[in-house]
C-alpha cells in the first residue's frame, strides 16, 4: 500500500507540475499576435523590473572557498570541449571513463561546452550531462559542472527542437513580446536537455553589413537593439533561474567584435571610446540591468587591444562600472590566439595571465589542460594574485548557486514534457511570419491570386538551410540531413497553396557547398547553373514568377566575403527570368543585404526573408498569398551599392547636396521601411510642451489610422534629432517604438515620454552630455520641435 500511495503521489506531482508548465506557456501566437507593444519604454523598463534581486548565497560561497585548493579554484576556472572527454562521434558519441576522470576528478573542471559536430537529442543529452554530474558528484566538494550551449535561434544544438528566425529577423518583426516568448520557449527546451547555460544573445551591433555574423544581430540601431536583447535575456533567465524553464545567459560579444574595418571577422575595429559607448554598450549595459549572468568576450580587438585583455573594457568598464556580479567567459581558444593570431604575448604562459588579470573569469581553453597548467603555475610563483583568483571562482560557483545546480544538477524526468509541445510551432511561425519585409509591390502584384499560374524558382527556394544559416543542427547549419521533414521550403510550401494545376517549380539554379570544404575563412558556397533554360521556357507559361535568391549558410569566417553583391550567377539568372516579360516577385532569403541594384527596379515586388527559419516557408507562402498581411520592418539600412554603406544616423551633410557629390548617396532602402497590403495614416503629431521640462519628462503623441481595406500591425518609430551640438549630430535617432494593431479603418493614438537622456549623447570626455538647444521629433512624416534650456 505504501508502495502504491508513493507512486500515485509521485503522479499527482508529476501531473501538477506539467499543468503548471502548461499555464505558465498559455500566451499562445495567436494572443501575441493580438497584442498591442505600447511603449518600448515601458516594456523595457519591465523587462529591468523583472530581473529582482536574486537570493544571496555569499555565506555558501566564502565557505566553499575556504575549503577549495588553488587547483579547485583553477578547476572552476577551466571550460573544455565535450571532445575531451568522450569517445565516438555525433549520436554514436560515448562518454570516455578515463577521458571524464581526468577532466573532472583529477582538473576539478568547472565547464564542459560544444557539441560533437551535430545537434544531439533530448535523451543523449541527458545521458551524457547525467554523467558529467555524477563525476562531480564524486569529487572533494561535489561542485556541479555547469554546461554551456549555443542556443542561438532555438535549441539549435536540441534535435527536433523548435527553432525561430535569426535575430536579424526578430529584430524585423520590431517585436520584444515575440522575442521574449521565442527566449522562454528556448530556454525550457534547452533545459529540457540538462543544458543549464545558453551562449546568447548576441548583443553586438550590425553596423558593418559585410560581417559574416551580421545576421546575428539585431541590426544597426542600439536603441531596437536593447529592447530586444533585454527581451531575449528575461526569455532565457524566467523568474528564477532554478527554474526548469530557465536558463543563464551569456552577452556576446562584449564589445566592438561587429565593427570590423574590413568586414572580415576577427580583423580589427577602430572605435573611438566615445563611439563605443554611445552606439556598442547599450546593449551591453541594459542586459547586465536586465540580470544577465554571464559575459563573453570580443574575439577580435578593438583599437590594437585584443578583447581578452582589455582590461578597461572588461573590468573597468563591466565588472566596475555596470556592477556586473556574474562572470567573465573566454572565446573559443582565444587566449591561446593571443599568441598565435593577435602576438601581443611571446608564449601562453604570458597570455594567461595578461587574460586573467584582464579579467576573464573562465577561460574556453578548449581542447588541453594548458590553461589549468599555467595558471596555477602564475599563481605559485606570485605573477597572479589569489585575491584574482577567489574573485573569478566567487563569480562563477555564484551563477551555478542561483541555477541551482548544488541542489539540483540534473533536471527532473518531468521536464521532458518542456520540449516540443505544438503551440511552439505557432509561435515559432508567428515570428516567421512578422519577420518578412515587404520592400516592394508594383501596381499591388501582391498578393498573388490563387487561381494564377506560377513558377517558383531560384537557389533559394528549395532549401531549409537558406531559410535557417549558421548554428542549425551543426556550427556552419550546412548538413541538409539533419533538417525536418515536415517542414516546406519555400516551393512546398506554395504548392501547398496551389495544387499542382497552377504550380511549377524549377531549379534554375542552385547554390552547394563541395565535400571537404575548407572551415579556415574561405568562403566554401558556390552557386551553379542547373536547369537555367528549362526555367526561363517554363517562366514563359507562367502568369507570375517567384524568384528567390539570396544566400546558403554561414557564420564567421567561412562566410567572408570580398564584395556585397548577390553573385554573377544569380543575377544573370534573374536576368534571364525579368527578360521574358512576366511579373517577377523577388524573395531575397538571406542573413546580409547582398546588393540588387541591378535588377530591383525591374521586378515588381519584392519580400524580405531574413532567415526566418524552418517556419519560413509558410510563413512566405502566407504572405505572398494574401493569407498574412506583412508587416516587417528593415531593422538596417540596405545599401544600393558595395562602397556605399550609410547608416539611417549618418549626418545630415552625408546625404545632402553640400559641394562634395553627396546627394547620391542613398540607400537601396531605409531603415523601417516595410510595406502592407493596408495602408496607415499619421496625424495630429502632439508635443505636451515647447520646453521641456526642467525635471520630468515631454509627452509625445500621435494618431495613426488604418486607410486600407483589412486588417493590419502597424510599427510606429519615434526619432529625434538634436539640431546642433558640440560634437556633430546624427540626422536621427531611434528613441522610442510602439507595434500596434489595427482593423480596417481603426485609428488608435499611440503615446510616449521623453526623458532628458533621450537628448543625450557621449561627449569627448565619454560621459553622457546633454547640451541646451533646439530638438526635432520625427514620427511617420510627421514633425514637432521643443527647446531644452
Amino acid at each position: 500500500m505504501k508502495t502504491t500511495a508513493f507512486f500515485l503521489l509521485v503522479a499527482i506531482f508529476f501531473q501538477t507540475f506539467c499543468l503548471q508548465v502548461q499555464q505558465s506557456f498559455a500566451q499562445d501566437a495567436k494572443t501575441l499576435a493580438m497584442t498591442d507593444l505600447a511603449d518600448s519604454q515601458a516594456y523595457l523598463q519591465k523587462m529591468m523590473k523583472l530581473a529582482k534581486p536574486r537570493p544571496d548565497y555569499s555565506k555558501q560561497i566564502e565557505a566553499l572557498l575556504k575549503k577549495m585548493t588553488l587547483e579547485e579554484k583553477v578547476g572552476q576556472m577551466t571550460q573544455l570541449a565535450l571532445g575531451m572527454i568522450i569517445k565516438g562521434r555525433d549520436q554514436d558519441a560515448q562518454i570516455d571513463p578515463a577521458k571524464l576522470d581526468k577532466a573532472i576528478v583529477k582538473y576539478g573542471v568547472g565547464s564542459i561546452l560544444n557539441v560533437s559536430d551535430q545537434a544531439l537529442s533530448v535523451d543523449k543529452w541527458r545521458e551524457i550531462v547525467g554523467e558529467i554530474q555524477k563525476a562531480s558528484g564524486k569529487t572533494r566538494l561535489k561542485i556541479p559542472n555547469i554546461y554551456g550551449i549555443d542556443s542561438i535561434h532555438g535549441a539549435n544544438y536540441v534535435r527536433d527542437a523548435t527553432l525561430f528566425p535569426q535575430e536579424i529577423g526578430m529584430a524585423a518583426t520590431w517585436n520584444p513580446l515575440l522575442m521574449h516568448r521565442a527566449a522562454q520557449i528556448t530556454a525550457a527546451e534547452t533545459r529540457a536537455a540538462a543544458l543549464p547555460w545558453s551562449f546568447s544573445p548576441v548583443l553586438d551591433i550590425g553596423r558593418q553589413p559585410v560581417w559574416p555574423r551580421f545576421w546575428e544581430t539585431f541590426g544597426e540601431d542600439p536603441y531596437l537593439a536593447k529592447v530586444m536583447g533585454a527581451a531575449f535575456v528575461r526569455g532565457l533567465e524566467g523568474d528564477d533561474l532554478r527554474s526548469e524553464t530557465s536558463v543563464a545567459s551569456s552577452l556576446k560579444h562584449y564589445m566592438g567584435y561587429s565593427f570590423p574595418l574590413t568586414g572580415r571577422d576577427r580583423t580589427p575595429a577602430w572605435i573611438p571610446e566615445n563611439y563605443l559607448r554611445e552606439y556598442f554598450l547599450p546593449t551591453f549595459e541594459t542586459a547586465v540591468k536586465s540580470g544577465a549572468r554571464t559575459v563573453m568576450i570580443n574575439s577580435a580587438e578593438i583599437n590594437g587591444v585584443p578583447g581578452h585583455v582589455n582590461k578597461h573594457v572588461m573590468t573597468d568598464i563591466l565588472k566596475g562600472e555596470l556592477k556586473f556580479d556574474g562572470f567573465i567567459v573566454s572565446d573559443w581558444e582565444d587566449i591561446k590566439k593571443l599568441v598565435t593570431f593577435w602576438r601581443v604575448a611571446p608564449d601562453e604562459k604570458e597570455a594567461t595571465r595578461m587574460a586573467v588579470m584582464a579579467g576573464i573569469d573562465m577561460s574556453m581553453v578548449p581542447n588541453d589542460y594548458s590553461f589549468a597548467d599555467l595558471l596555477i603555475q602564475l599563481v605559485k610563483e606570485g605573477k597572479v594574485p589569489m585575491t584574482r583568483i577567489d574573485d573569478a571562482v566567487r563569480r562563477i560557483l555564484r551563477v551555478k548557486y542561483e541555477l541551482g545546480l548544488f541542489e539540483n544538477p540534473m533536471p527532473s524526468d518531468a521536464a521532458k514534457s518542456n520540449f516540443g509541445r505544438p503551440e511552439y510551432a505557432e509561435v515559432s511561425l508567428e515570428a516567421a511570419r512578422e519577420s518578412l519585409v515587404l520592400l516592394k509591390n508594383d501596381r499591388n502584384t501582391l498578393p498573388l491570386a490563387k487561381n494564377k499560374k506560377v513558377l517558383v524558382t531560384g537557389p533559394t527556394a528549395d532549401s531549409l538551410i537558406s531559410l535557417n544559416n549558421g548554428w542549425t543542427w551543426v556550427w556552419q547549419g550546412s548538413e541538409e540531413s539533419l533538417y525536418p521533414k515536415n517542414k516546406p521550403t519555400i516551393q512546398k510550401a506554395i504548392e501547398q497553396k496551389l495544387g499542382g494545376r497552377n504550380f511549377e517549380f524549377v531549379q534554375g539554379t542552385k547554390i552547394t557547398r563541395p565535400p571537404n570544404s575548407p572551415s579556415n575563412g574561405t568562403p566554401t558556397d558556390i552557386d551553379v547553373e542547373t536547369d537555367v533554360e528549362k526555367a526561363v521556357d517554363k517562366a514563359k507559361d507562367a502568369d507570375t514568377v517567384v524568384l528567390c535568391l539570396g544566400e546558403g549558410s554561414y557564420t564567421e569566417t567561412p562566410g567572408n566575403v570580398t564584395d556585397l553583391t548577390l553573385s554573377e550567377t544569380q543575377l544573370r539568372f534573374a536576368e534571364r527570368i525579368i527578360a521574358t516579360g512576366k511579373p517577377v516577385v523577388l524573395v531575397m532569403v538571406e542573413g546580409r543585404p547582398r546588393i540588387i541594384s541591378r535588377i530591383a527596379d525591374r521586378v515588381s515586388a519584392i519580400l524580405l526573408a531574413l532567415n526566418p527559419s524552418s517556419e519560413g516557408g509558410t510563413a512566405i507562402a502566407d504572405v505572398l498569398f494574401g493569407d498574412y498581411n506583412p508587416n516587417g520592418k528593415l531593422p538596417f539600412t540596405y545599401p544600393r551599392n558595395p562602397n556605399n554603406l550609410i547608416m539611417y544616423d549618418h549626418k545630415l551633410f552625408e546625404t545632402e547636396e553640400t559641394g562634395f557629390g553627396n546627394a547620391a548617396n542613398r540607400a537601396q532602402f531605409d531603415f523601417g521601411f516595410g510595406l502592407s497590403y493596408t495602408s496607415y495614416a499619421y496625424s495630429n503629431l502632439k508635443l505636451s510642451s515647447a520646453t521641456f521640462p526642467a525635471a520630468g519628462e515631454l509627452t509625445v503623441s500621435v494618431d495613426v489610422k488604418n486607410t486600407g481595406a483589412r486588417a493590419g500591425k502597424e510599427t510606429v518609430i519615434l526619432y529625434v534629432r538634436d539640431e546642433y551640438a558640440t560634437l556633430s549630430p546624427a540626422g536621427k535617432r531611434v528613441r522610442r517604438f510602439a507595434k500596434i494593431a489595427l482593423d480596417a479603418g481603426q485609428t488608435k493614438t499611440v503615446t510616449f515620454k521623453l526623458n532628458k537622456d533621450d537628448l543625450s549623447f557621449i561627449g569627448s570626455d565619454n560621459k553622457p552630455t546633454v547640451e541646451p538647444g533646439e530638438f526635432t521629433v520625427m514620427v511617420g512624416g510627421q514633425s514637432g520641435k521643443f527647446t531644452l534650456k
